[in-house]
């Protein structure tokens, strides 16, 4: 499909939706909660760190406190996909949406989970995850009270559609996005995010909607406990209090294409 026309893709598909009889909606499965895991697996990141964030993953779904959010949700299950994702048109469906109601499908989603291989790719592009992510909610089979996409990355966008015009349009949707921000090499020189500042970034440029946040991992040993967290207040539907680092002066704006002049950049 010309690239000119997947930006386009959220929002027919939610027209689409809107078209839909009653009969189909009722058919629908209600869950609390329609979650899309978006990964990030570009080669900035080792093979060492993306098994720690899979794994991370996985013991999520395993632990007691995930599962104990979900049963304790008005319908007491959430449906749940993971996607891992690089550059633009780099994405793959790991594991397709599944309804996760206890101890036993949760357990389930984590085998098939730690069974699939990890693909690791060239590039970051944000906003190609965001509506590839957004585009699995549509016609799914399932009716959430939210619609979340929790999105990891250890770099801006350098690649694909602006990630800002991309994240409002998403929002539009209905669907809030969460980041996780992950900061493992300051200073490299190889078109990663060299500031320190992703977590900044990620606030002003990639998450959006009612209640969005973010949290940052720092060191690759935070991945199993961040995450768990993450899982938890998203299911929850919680806002944590989240304190970015504040400089002594009012800091710029960020700018939201300093992930594609980065690129340009190194390749001049």
């Amino acid at each position: 499909m010309p690239k000119r026309f997947r930006a386009f893709l959220p929002a027919l598909a939610m027209l689409a939706l809107a078209s839909l009889p009653d009969t189909a909606r009722s058919q629908e499965t209600e869950v609390d909660l329609e979650l899309v895991l978006a990964v990030d697996v570009s080669l900035s990141m080792d093979d060492d760190e993306q098994r720690l964030q899979r794994q991370g993953y996985v013991a999520a779904f395993r632990h007691a406190d995930v599962i104990r959010a979900i049963r304790t949700g008005i319908h007491g299950r959430i449906a749940v996909a993971f996607v891992e994702w690089a550059g633009d048109d780099v994405q793959r469906l790991v594991v397709p949406w599944t309804v996760v109601d206890g101890a036993s499908t949760a357990a389930a989603f984590a085998d098939a989970l730690e069974r699939a291989p990890i693909a690791g790719r060239r590039r970051t592009s944000i906003s190609g995850a965001l509506l590839y992510a957004a585009g699995l909610f549509e016609s799914n089979g399932f009716k959430g009270l939210r619609r979340v996409i929790d999105v990891s990355g250890d770099g801006p966008n350098n690649m694909g559609p602006p990630v800002a015009a991309t994240r409002d349009q998403v929002v539009r949707s209905g669907i809030v996005i969460n980041g996780l921000p992950i900061v493992l090499k300051l200073g490299d020189p190889a078109g990663f995010h060299q500031a320190g500042d992703l977590d900044v970034y990620y606030k002003d440029c990639v998450i959006g909607g009612p209640g969005a946040f973010l949290i940052g991992v720092r060191d690759a040993r935070e991945f199993p406990e961040a995450i768990r967290k993450k899982l938890i207040l998203e299911i929850a539907g919680t806002r944590p209090r989240v304190t970015l680092a504040q400089a002594k002066t009012p800091r710029e704006p960020t700018d939201c294409l300093i992930g594609e002049k980065i690129w340009e950049t190194l390749w001049d």
